[in-house]
């Protein structure tokens, strides 16, 4: 493996894992709430409206919003970071 590719596959788990707070944040799950207007309001919209008014605990907003609100637990960085160790080292071969 060249170094390239190892600093690629560093970068994107590093990279990933510190922008994934930002990424929650930037679509609307933020630490008060979800945010109104939002791509994330308009999931949680949807969800409400199959699940017949609530959000089911446990689906997919649920989840993001609780990570946006108390931050991303360790076993979801570390899946985060392998997915962007991944993703790095994809980019590694194609470049």
């Amino acid at each position: 493996m060249g170094l390239l590719t190892m600093l690629a596959i560093g970068g994107g788990a590093a990279g990933a894992v510190v922008a994934a707070p930002a990424v929650l944040a930037a679509v609307g799950f933020t630490s008060a709430g979800i945010a109104v207007g939002s791509y994330a309001a308009s999931m949680m919209s949807a969800a409400a409206v199959a699940n017949g008014g609530g959000v089911a605990a446990g689906s997919l907003v649920a989840v993001l919003q609780a990570a946006g609100a108390a931050g991303i637990p360790v076993a979801a960085q570390a899946a985060v970071g392998a997915t962007g160790a991944g993703v790095g080292a994809v980019l590694a071969i194609l470049v």
